[in-house]
């Protein structure tokens, strides 16, 4: 299996990279980077200043060899219930989109803090390729499958699959 992470307006290349290395060591699987669209404009909600996720994880498009797909952005995301989302997933189309906006520690006030940053951001896009296996939320926790209501939530989940849903992932 191979995933890719497509980066969709400016992410920042080191932080891709990064990513590409955790995401890789957790499903032990090839995981490349390959740059997206820029243009974002099109999916923007100037009433509530966020991007309808939905519309651009539609347009994500996978080439042959990309068996799962996970769109990277520094916008803010929002589905129409909810105030925002950290990211949405297609378990049709094994394609995801995670926002990294609200994942870092200068969106709330507070210092700059990478470590933590890069641990909230693993932590979502795993969790977002589990539902492109199928796997819905787990209660467990610790598990990385546990839906996150908050950021809270993110901070105390693994960024690893529980011994319930591991090995519903087929790689």
């Amino acid at each position: 299996m191979k995933i890719t992470l497509e980066s969709l307006g400016t992410v920042a290349g080191q932080t891709m990279e990064e990513l590409r290395g955790r995401v890789g060591g957790v499903f032990h699987c090839p995981t490349e980077i390959k740059p997206g669209f820029s243009d974002l404009a099109w999916a923007y909600n100037p009433e509530r200043k966020q991007y309808l996720s939905s519309e651009l994880l539609g347009s994500l498009q996978k080439s042959a060899e990309d068996e799962r797909l996970v769109g990277i952005t520094e916008v803010d995301l929002y589905v129409p219930r909810l105030n925002f989302v950290f990211g949405e997933a297609d378990v049709l189309s094994g394609t995801a989109i995670v926002s990294l906006y609200r994942l870092k520690q200068e969106y709330y006030g507070l210092a700059s803090d990478e470590a933590l940053f890069l641990e909230r951001a693993t932590k979502e896009v795993v969790h977002e390729l589990g539902h492109t296996f199928g796997l819905g939320h787990c209660p467990n926790s610790k598990c990385v499958m546990h839906f996150s209501n908050s950021l809270a939530d993110t901070d105390f989940k693994g960024a690893n699959f529980c011994s319930r849903c591991r090995p519903r992932i087929i790689l």
